[in-house]
């Protein structure tokens, strides 16, 4: 995706919709409403907006980061800015959270919004705004957020070791997004944030060479994909942390191609290919790649506003309950 495109529609579409939630005040959820910072900081999203905008124009892999950065804060604690918090024993140092990005852009709007609005807006809403301005700035679909979360109090490596892994069956993750009142259709859905995500070699080269101790690669990669991912991931711990879009062909555009790489055997994660053969989640897939009439009466981009309203609204800590912190990184 060009600079350009960011500069065009697609932000466009994004401050627009900021400005217009800046002052409005409408349904809530889980004690969360839109519109919750209408009195008491009138240009709270906006000022989130131009600053993921400036860090994007800049990055465009960013915007995969702040997407991830508030999926693994809302299944630790709830979403309540737990992984922002910096510590040796804290929820960020944990191995599940290792490589994850875009800190620098929330701490840059919480800076912003304290010089205009000091201590009103939570750095857990500050996460969840972000991820919603990354997925429209990178040509994704646009939602209301609802905001008036607070921020938590407990941040603990230990706490991190239930995340969801796409090393982990479907069957083992459906229970888990279950346990956090998700559904498979969201679990699907969520997935397809792969769309403008990207991962390290080491986590799925063995996909490569001697799969399964048969001496060749998994044989559900499409042979034509093949010879690129062993290129750009040749033998050896050196090419561990080598970096591999995990849409072929539109990293950094927010579309439904994903869902039709996984169908053509062009899946980087052996879990992205897994939701393709399990038969609970393949009627998602095969709907959602646009190849097939639509068996479940809603689009990728209609389903994934669905997932991420649901995900942000997880154990979120409302009213007295936590805190507002002045700076991301550490309690007050």
């Amino acid at each position: 995706m060009a600079a350009s495109f960011i500069e065009g529609v697609s932000i466009l579409k994004i401050v627009a919709v900021s400005f217009l939630l800046d002052g409005l005040y409408s349904g809530a959820s889980a004690g969360i409403s839109s519109g919750f910072y209408f009195n008491s900081c009138t240009t709270a999203e906006s000022i989130v907006t131009s600053t993921v905008l400036s860090h994007i124009s800049a990055d465009q892999t960013i915007a995969a980061g702040l997407l991830r950065l508030h999926f693994h804060d809302c299944f630790v604690h709830g979403c309540d800015g737990s992984i922002l918090i910096d510590g040796a024993s804290a929820e960020k140092s944990a191995f599940p959270n290792s490589g994850l990005r875009g800190f620098e852009v929330i701490d840059d709007a919480k800076s912003k919004l304290e010089d205009t609005c000091p201590g009103v807006v939570s750095c857990a809403d500050i996460l969840a705004l972000a991820a919603r301005d990354a997925v429209a700035l990178s040509g994704g679909p646009v939602w209301t957020v609802p905001t008036g979360r607070r921020d938590g109090l407990i941040s603990a490596a230990s706490d991190a070791s239930n995340l969801p892994s796409p090393m982990e069956s479907v069957s083992v993750l459906k229970q888990k997004f279950s346990s956090k009142g998700l559904s498979t259709v969201d679990l699907v859905s969520l997935t397809g944030a792969h769309t403008i995500g990207q991962t390290d070699c080491r986590f799925f080269s063995y996909r490569l060479y001697n799969f399964t101790s048969t001496g060749g690669a998994d044989p559900s990669i499409n042979t034509a994909y093949l010879p690129q991912l062993q290129q750009l991931c040749p033998p050896g711990a050196a090419a561990g942390t080598n970096k591999v879009a995990l849409d072929k062909d539109s990293q950094l555009q927010f579309d439904a191609g994903y869902f039709n790489n996984i169908r053509q055997g062009n899946a980087v994660l052996e879990f992205d290919r897994r939701i393709f053969e399990d038969t609970s989640t393949q009627i998602y897939v095969d709907t959602f790649s646009g190849q097939f009439t639509n068996l479940v009466g809603v689009s990728f981009g209609t389903s994934f506003v669905n997932a991420m309203l649901a995900m942000s609204s997880i154990e979120v800590k409302t009213g007295t309950d936590g805190e507002i912190r002045r700076v991301c990184s550490k309690f007050n």
